[in-house]
C-alpha cells in the first residue's frame, strides 16, 4: 500500500486502537505499545493516539477511529479498514464527541419527585437505584408478563443479553422506531427468503433504480452507499452508472441522481409493475423468471399496469415509464431497491414486493452489482437481533397499559413518548404504568413521566459489539471498545453517581433474579463481549487470525472488528411466486384533504435522537440548508397561488392534530405534496432541543400497512392554510422568488439572495 507524505504523518501517531493495516511496514509491537489492554495510567503529554471503535449515534455502527491526547477524546475519522465504510464516515459520528462532553448528560441515577411530566427528580445512588429496580421485577414475579422492556434495535451481544434476560423472566420485549422498516424486512424474507437485509451492490451496478429510499442521505447505511455511489460513477474501466430516483419528493438522493422521477405517494409498487409489464412484454431480461413471476401468462398477467393505465394514477407520463423500464432492462447489471417512504403506506409491503420482484425479472440476484444476500453471523448468539415491532402491535401494548395490564415498564435508547402518534395517546398510557424506569444520558420526553432515570455511557465509554444490517455480504462482526475513561467518573467516586453501561445493570439486577442469573453466568457485559471474542479466535480465519487469544484480542480492538471476505451467504433463493394481478388501492388518512404529507428523516438529526447535540442543529439540510428549526416544503408555483412565500407561518391540519411551521416554497416539490423533517419538537432533551421547531410525528395519523402492522407513516392528506404572521427559517441559501416549472435538464437561477 503506498502512503502519501501528509498520510504518512497523520497515521504516525496511530496507536493500537488505529488500524494496523497488513500491506504497511508499521512496526506491530509499537504500535501495541498503547492497547486500552495494556494502557498506563498517565499518557504521555503532548503525543495523540488513535483507537478504533464503533459509532453509536446512528443505527448503520460505522466503524471510527478516535483521536485521543491526554485522556481526553479529539476528533473522530472513519476506520480505512472497516467494510462497511471503509474510512468514510458521516456528521453524526463526529458529533458523538458532543454527546461525551454534553453538559447536560444526567450525572447520577434520579428518582422522580413531581408529578409525572413535570421532569422534576432528585439525585440517589446507584446502590438505592439497583435495588429498587430488583425490587419491583421481584415484585412482578408472580407475573412476569406485567413487565415490558422497551429498547431500540438491538444487535450483536447486548441484543442476545436482552432476549436472554427477558426470557429467562418471563418479561415482554417491544422494539420502538419512529420510521421503521417492518416492511422491507418481510419483503426480502417474502421474495427471496432471506431473514437478513441483503447488500445493495451500488459500486457494481451499471443502472439503479431506487423507490422512496434516500439512500445518499439517511436511508439504512447513507455512508457505505455514498461511498458505492462513487465507484458507481467512476465506472471503474466500464461505463459510468445511472441513477433514476423515484419518490414524492426531492431528496439528497434526488439531486444527486441522473434523473428524478416524482410519484404520487403511494404508487411506487405500480409503477414497479408497469416497467416489469414492459420488460415482459418486450422479451427483455430473464425469460424463466418472467414466466414464474406472471404464472406462465406473460405480459398479458399485468394487463392491469400497463404505462397507459398507471401514468395518470401514478403521476408518471406513459412513456417516460417504458423507457426507464427499457434503459433498466439493457443497461445490466441492474438494481431495484425501495424502502423509505414507499415502504410507509397502507400498501407498503406490496409497493416493496413490486420493486425488488425487478431484480428477479432481470436475473440480477446474488451477483455483483446486484442484491447480494448476507450470510448468518459466525457465532448463532450474534444472530439474536431485536428489530422494530410494527406499529400495530404498538397499539395493543398501549391499549394494554391503559388497561393497567404492564406494571413495569423497562425504557432503553428509544423516546416512545416523541416518537409515536398522538392519536394513540401514549401520555395517557404511560402515565397508567406504575414503575416506569428509564435508561437514558439525557432526559427525553419519555424519562419526564419515568419514576426512575438510569444513565448510561455514552458510546466512547462503552464495550460492546456489532453485526450490521446489512452487511457487506460476508460475515462481519465489529468490536466497540471505550477510548476515554468514563467522563462522569469523578461523580461516582464521591457520591455513587456517573454512568454506567446498559448490559452490566441487567448483569447486576440479574443478580437478585435468581431464574436469570442462572442463565447470565457474566459479571459484566465486558466478560461476554470477549467470550464472543474467543469464539472467533477458535474458528482460526478471517482477518484477524493469532496463536493466542492474548493476541488476538489486541489485535481485534486494534482492526476494530473481525470479518470474512470469504465467508458468503450460500442459502437458496426462495421459489417465485406469481406477481399481481390486479390493482391493489391506495388508502389515505384524511384523503379529502388536498396535500400529501410527505415527512423525511433528518439528514442531521435522524428521526430525532440526534437533536441534543448543537453541532447536528448546525448542519445544514443538503436541499434547504435550513439549521435549528423545522420548514415546510411546498411547491413554489402551488404556493404563489395560494398567496404563501417563504416564512409564512402554516397551519398544518391532518386528521390526528395540527401543527405550525414556516413555509420553505421551492420549485422542485411536487404539487400536491407538503414534505416537514423529523427530529425537532421535544418537549424534553436538553437545551439545544428542548421547545424547539415541531414534531411532525405528533400529528401524523397512525395508519398500518395491510400485511405487518408496519408504521405507514406517509399515508396522511392534511390541509394548508396561513397562519396569519411569519417567521425566519434560519439557512445559508438565497429565496427563489420566480415561479419555475422544471423540466428535465432544466437550469434555475437563484435570484434576490437574501
Amino acid at each position: 500500500m503506498e502512503l502519501t507524505r501528509r498520510q504518512l504523518l497523520k497515521l504516525s501517531g496511530l496507536g493500537l486502537g488505529g488500524v494496523l493495516f497488513a500491506a504497511c511496514t508499521f512496526d506491530r509491537k509499537e504500535l501495541r505499545v498503547e492497547s486500552p489492554a495494556q494502557i498506563p495510567e498517565d499518557m504521555v503529554t503532548g503525543l495523540d493516539t488513535w483507537y478504533a471503535t464503533l459509532c453509536r449515534e446512528c443505527g448503520a455502527a460505522e466503524g471510527i477511529i478516535v483521536r485521543v491526547m491526554e485522556g481526553r477524546a479529539k476528533k473522530i475519522e472513519g476506520n480505512p479498514a472497516y467494510p462497511l465504510n471503509f474510512g468514510k464516515h458521516s456528521a453524526r459520528c463526529e458529533a458523538t464527541l458532543q454527546a461525551l462532553y454534553h453538559p447536560d448528560r444526567v450525572r447520577g441515577p434520579l428518582r422522580r419527585v413531581g408529578s409525572a411530566g413535570q421532569a422534576r427528580f432528585e439525585p440517589i445512588s446507584w446502590a438505592a437505584a439497583l435495588d429498587q429496580l430488583t425490587a419491583a421485577l421481584v415484585q412482578q414475579q408472580g407475573d412476569p408478563g406485567s413487565v415490558l422492556f422497551a429498547t431500540d434495535a438491538l444487535r450483536g451481544h447486548l441484543a442476545y443479553l436482552v432476549q436472554q434476560f427477558t426470557k429467562s423472566y418471563g418479561a415482554r420485549h417491544a422494539v420502538f422506531e419512529p420510521t421503521e422498516e417492518t416492511a422491507l424486512y418481510e419483503t426480502i424474507k417474502r421474495l427471496y427468503g432471506q431473514d437478513a437485509l441483503p447488500h445493495f451492490d451500488i459500486a457494481n451496478a451499471g443502472y439503479v433504480l431506487s423507490f422512496g429510499s434516500d439512500l445518499l442521505s439517511t436511508w439504512l447505511n447513507p455512508v457505505a452507499y455514498m461511498r458505492q455511489y462513487g465507484e458507481f460513477r467512476q465506472g471503474k474501466g466500464r461505463k459510468r452508472g445511472t441513477l433514476v430516483q423515484i419518490e414524492p419528493r426531492f431528496s439528497m438522493t434526488a439531486a444527486s441522481a441522473d434523473e428524478w422521477v416524482p410519484v404520487k405517494p403511494g404508487y411506487e409498487g405500480a409503477l414497479a409493475l408497469s416497467m416489469a409489464y414492459v420488460i415482459i412484454k418486450e422479451g427483455m431480461g430473464d425469460r424463466a423468471a418472467a414466466g414464474a413471476l406472471t404464472g406462465g401468462r406473460g405480459h398479458a398477467a399485468l394487463e392491469a399496469f400497463r404505462p397507459e393505465e398507471i401514468s395518470q394514477a401514478a403521476g408518471v407520463p406513459a412513456g417516460r415509464i417504458e423507457r426507464i423500464a427499457r434503459e433498466f432492462a439493457e443497461h445490466q447489471p441492474g438494481l431495484a431497491l425501495g424502502g423509505g417512504s414507499a415502504g410507509a403506506h397502507v400498501n407498503g409491503v406490496a409497493n416493496l414486493n413490486a420493486i425488488y420482484a425487478l431484480n428477479l425479472l432481470v436475473g440480477n440476484t446474488n451477483k455483483p452489482g446486484g442484491v447480494r444476500f448476507n450470510p448468518q453471523a459466525p457465532l448463532p448468539e450474534l444472530d439474536a437481533r431485536a428489530r422494530p415491532t410494527p406499529m400495530g402491535q404498538w397499539k395493543d401494548l398501549l391499549q394494554q397499559m391503559k388497561d393497567g395490564r404492564f406494571r413495569v415498564l423497562v425504557v432503553r435508547g428509544t423516546d416512545p413518548l416523541y416518537g409515536l402518534p398522538r392519536a394513540l395517546g401514549p401520555e395517557e398510557a404511560l402515565g397508567q404504568v406504575p414503575f416506569v424506569v428509564n435508561f437514558a444520558s439525557f432526559l427525553g420526553d419519555t424519562s419526564a413521566y419515568a419514576d426512575l432515570i438510569l444513565p448510561e455511557h455514552t458510546g466512547l465509554e462503552e464495550w460492546g459489539d456489532d453485526v450490521p444490517d446489512p452487511g457487506p455480504g460476508f460475515q462481519t462482526v465489529g468490536f466497540q471498545q471505550p477510548v476515554v475513561r468514563e467522563f462522569l467518573e469523578g461523580d461516582r467516586q464521591t457520591a455513587d453517581a456517573g454512568s454506567r453501561g446498559f448490559g452490566d445493570v441487567l448483569l447486576a439486577v440479574a443478580e437478585g433474579l435468581p431464574q436469570v442469573q442462572q442463565t447470565l453466568p457474566w459479571k459484566t457485559y465486558r466478560e461476554l463481549v470477549m467470550e464472543g471474542a474467543r469464539k472467533l479466535h477458535a474458528l482460526g480465519r478471517g482477518s484477524v487470525t493469532a496463536p493466542s487469544f492474548e493476541q488476538f484480542w489486541i489485535d481485534l480492538l486494534a482492526n476494530g472488528g473481525w470479518w470474512d471476505p470469504q465467508a458468503t451467504s450460500r442459502a437458496p433463493a426462495a421459489a417465485l411466486k406469481p406477481l399481481p394481478t390486479e390493482r391493489q388501492d391506495v388508502q389515505y388518512e384524511g384523503a379529502d384533504r388536498a396535500f400529501h404529507l410527505v415527512p423525511f428523516v433528518s439528514n442531521a438529526l435522524g428521526d430525532g435522537r440526534s437533536a441534543h447535540l448543537p453541532w447536528l442543529q448546525a448542519t445544514p439540510d443538503p436541499i434547504t440548508t435550513a439549521v435549528w428549526g423545522t420548514w415546510v416544503e411546498m411547491n413554489l408555483v402551488e404556493a404563489r397561488e395560494m398567496g404563501i412565500h417563504e416564512g409564512d407561518v402554516l397551519e398544518i391540519s391532518s386528521p390526528a392534530g395540527t401543527l405550525e411551521a414556516p413555509a420553505y416554497p421551492h420549485p422542485a416539490a411536487p404539487r400536491g405534496v407538503v414534505s416537514i423533517p423529523f427530529g425537532q419538537g421535544h418537549k424534553w432533551y436538553g437545551r439545544y432541543a428542548q421547545e424547539r421547531g415541531v414534531n411532525v410525528l405528533s400529528i401524523l395519523a397512525p395508519a398500518t400497512d395491510r400485511d405487518t402492522g408496519a408504521f405507514a407513516w406517509a399515508a396522511t392528506k392534511v390541509h394548508v392554510k396561513k397562519a396569519g404572521r411569519r417567521a425566519n427559517i434560519a439557512k445559508f441559501e438565497g429565496t427563489f422568488d420566480q415561479p419555475v416549472e422544471l423540466e428535465r435538464g432544466t437550469i434555475i437561477q437563484v435570484t434576490k439572495p437574501s
